[in-house]
């Protein structure tokens, strides 16, 4: 078995193994075999269980991210990570995430280019922008949320904006940011910001709620509690105690589960938290990734809102 000579990131650089006499035949051999995975040319990873899944894929992202940051260097200081890659790097959850290339911008106003692996954006920064994160200059977070929500959609800043709040972004920051900017998506950031709410505690829940609000629809109260006779359960969304909306994430019986307990055992026990809210008399309706996918939640949530007379007819 090859022992691969990682540097500090865990990432393994052609240089390195070669200096360790591991070719680049070896190398390509063992990239067809699936032993590595090739991050940029002349980088890789061993590959692992731990990029399965979507949170595999998170973290293979931010590594491809620290590879373009650390290679390609010249002498001169590489331009900071930005707007989907700086959030890689704080951990901020995105909706739609752009990753088909690593994101920096160049603190120039023209200048911007695409190629196969990097998309530098032209734009200036101040140092009070920026922050470095594992050793890597990034955007800092305010500034990146506002970067992703200028680029995007609604529902795409505020899923930025919910995050960053919640991660302890500085409200006020970012609103200055976006006064001081005159840029295409302005408006559509400056909207995203001022309906943000760091109680949105999901990338899903933040969706609902941007759908809600282009919807027309009365604006919930999130994170309600209830007592329902010893227990206390949270809800995801609570409109005037008569309604209840929860979104049911494509991880929440996975993240619900409690040690030694199965997947069966955790909707059996969302199934009598819905009961017990019911004997409330609390109407609960639930949504999946696939009805907001759809664009579905608002024709699903306008009846029963009209039945409760939440909504006027």
């Amino acid at each position: 078995m090859t022992r691969y000579p990682p540097d500090r990131f865990g990432l393994i650089r052609r240089e390195a193994a070669r200096a360790t006499d591991i070719a680049d035949d070896h190398l390509r051999a063992a990239v067809r075999a699936g032993d590595l995975l090739r991050l940029i040319p002349g980088v890789f990873v061993e590959s692992s269980d731990d990029f399965a899944g979507h949170a595999g894929e998170d973290a293979l992202y931010r590594l491809r991210c620290i590879a373009v940051a650390t290679s390609e260097l010249t002498g001169e200081t590489p331009p900071p990570l930005s707007f989907d890659s700086a959030a890689a790097m704080h951990g901020l959850p995105l909706l739609r995430s752009d990753r088909n290339r690593v994101h920096v911008t160049n603190g120039r106003l023209a200048g911007g280019s695409v190629r196969r692996y990097r998309h530098t954006h032209a734009g200036m920064w101040t140092p009070a922008e920026l922050d470095v994160v594992d050793g890597i200059r990034v955007t800092s977070l305010e500034r990146t949320a506002v970067d992703v929500a200028m680029a995007g959609t609604f529902a795409q800043g505020l899923t930025a904006f919910d995050g960053a709040i919640r991660a302890g972004a500085d409200r006020a920051t970012m609103a200055d940011m976006c006064g001081r900017r005159r840029r295409q998506g302005i408006a559509t950031a400056r909207r995203a910001l001022a309906a943000a709410d760091p109680l949105s505690a999901s990338v899903g829940e933040s969706w609902s709620r941007a759908q809600m609000i282009e919807g027309g629809l009365p604006l919930p109260r999130l994170q309600r509690e209830y007592r329902c006779g010893t227990k206390t359960y949270e809800v995801d969304f609570d409109w005037e105690g008569r309604m209840v909306g929860e979104f049911d994430g494509k991880k929440k019986y996975v993240t619900l589960r409690r040690p030694g307990e199965s997947a069966e055992d955790a909707v059996m026990r969302e199934k009598v938290r819905e009961d017990q809210l019911s004997a409330l008399g609390v109407k609960v309706i639930r949504w999946t990734w696939a009805v907001l996918e759809k664009h579905g939640l608002v024709a699903l949530l306008r009846p029963w809102l009209l039945q409760f007379g939440l909504l006027a007819a």
